[in-house]
Formats: structure tokens, sequence, C-alpha cells
């Protein structure tokens, strides 16, 4: 499942049109019951990814895939860690940098433009590494995975969630969904699909014991009514970023979805690892 979009070019031509549908934090909620907004169910996931990232203050923590740096500014505020931002948007890192000033914890948090895949940084020289629908816009995942060790630190956790297949789809299925998958890819970016499975070799892959890998699909699922109703009641503002084509492919990918969803051909999960 891979779109024809670059993420970076991707990324740059609509972040103020995500700030419109996809609210400030720019993933998906998770809503503990339905009459929640979709600004509390992201919230919901934050915290969840956090406890199970063992997230504390005076850890340091990488963010990779730090979008326009609201999970960063987040975590750095509630619980008093430090953490660095990566992504491969100019335009991300200056949104982030910017919201780190506005929000005044720019002495704890920093965004550097780097890949996730390669990253840079030195070895063993993180307590946490944080990746909050990054990864599906990662073609090589096994890198993401090894990376994320290299900079642990031993006893560190990398901590993951993102969108996945909930079952290995055929590629007959995947043909005749190929129009849905165009709305997404141009809708979304270029992604890459991997089942919770999948995710779980690959972490075992790079030395890491996994301790939780989790399906949370259904406390998930609800962001696409909310992602579809922010379209209509914000679409002149989004048309105006993104032109009619691509106010099209966002509208037809938040009728896709759900049936997507409910065949089980789409899904969300979790995973927690630990470095020896």
């Amino acid at each position: 499942m891979e779109s024809a979009a670059d993420p970076v070019t991707h990324y740059d031509k609509i972040t103020r049109a995500w700030q419109y549908l996809l609210g400030e934090d720019f993933h998906y909620g998770y809503f503990k019951s339905h009459d929640e907004s979709l600004d509390v169910a992201t919230s919901n996931l934050t915290l969840l990814m956090a406890e199970k990232g063992q997230i504390g203050p005076d850890v340091s923590v990488l963010d990779v895939g730090c979008g326009i740096g609201s999970p960063a500014c987040f975590l750095a505020k509630r619980y008093g860690c430090r953490v660095t931002g990566i992504t491969t948007s100019p335009n991300g890192v200056e949104h982030a940098r910017a919201r780190a000033e506005r929000e005044r914890c720019a002495d704890r948090v920093s965004f550097l433009l780097r890949d996730g895949m390669d990253n840079g940084m030195p070895d063993a020289s993180f307590d946490r590494v944080w990746v909050l629908e990054a990864s599906h816009l990662m073609p090589r995942k096994e890198a993401l995975f090894a990376e994320g060790a290299r900079v642990l630190r031993p006893g560190g956790t990398m901590v993951l969630c993102d969108i996945m297949p909930r079952r290995e789809v055929p590629r007959e299925e995947i043909l005749r969904r190929s129009r849905d998958f165009l709305h997404l890819h141009y809708a979304f970016g270029h992604a890459k699909l991997e089942t919770l499975g999948t995710y779980r070799r690959y972490a075992e892959g790079a030395g890491l014991v996994v301790r939780e890998a989790i399906d949370i699909s259904d406390p998930i699922f609800p962001t696409l009514d909310h992602w579809r109703r922010k379209l209509e009641e914000n679409v002149d503002e989004v048309r105006a970023l993104i032109g009619d084509e691509g106010v099209a492919h966002f509208r037809a990918s938040c009728e896709a979805l759900p049936t997507l969803w409910k065949e089980l051909i789409f899904g969300y999960g979790l995973v927690a690892a630990t470095k020896r």
C-alpha cells in the first residue's frame, strides 16, 4: 500500500490544512466514551502512549516524526522530561519551534531536521524513543527500529503507535480497493502499512524486548467521524489551502475509512519495547 506522494512535500503542503481537519495534535484520538471531543481523545492517546512508554521526570525523549511539536511540548510540560523532536519536514520544524516558544517550553524541547530511519544521533543518548503515527510513512521500518534501539540507553523504552492492517491483506483485495487507496494516499501521504505482528518482529529483530503489542482499533475508530465533520465545518478554509482536488480526496477518504476499518483492512496498534 504505497502512494506516489513524497512525505516531505506532502507535509509541507498540508500542515495548515490539517490543523483544520485533524486538530492541533495531528493524530488519531483514543475515545474512552463516544461523547468526548476530538481534542480530549487525542490527549487520551498521548497519555496512553506516555504510560506505556514510561515517560517521567528528567528522562530524555527522542520524538521521531514530531509533526508540528504538539506531543513534544505536551510531554515536556506535563512530565518535566526533555524532548528532542525530529522530522523530515522543514515546515514542521518551523511550526514546532514556534509552538515551543509560544507554550514557554523551549528550554526543554528542541526540534531538528532528521530522518527517523537514519537519525544521526549518538549511540545510547536517550532514555525513550517515541514514534507517534510516523512509522507508516517510513518504507524501511527495520531501520527505524534499529535506529531506535541504537540511540536508547540500556533499560530504555521505545514506544510506537500507528495505523496498521488488522490482518494480512491479499493483493487482489488491494487491487479491488485501489480507488479507495488512491484517495487515502493523496490525502494522507506515502504509506507502507504493516501488521502489529510484523512490528513486533521488527522490534525483536533490533534486539528489543517487546513488553506490549496491543490492538487498540476499537477506541480509535470514532476519530473517523470527527474528521469527516471537521471537513464540512471548515471546508472553505481547507479548500483555500489544498484546493478542490485536495478536499475531494480527503472527503472520499473519510467515506472509505470506516468500511476499510470494519473489514479489518485498517486498524490501529501500540508497541512498547525495552532495550536490554
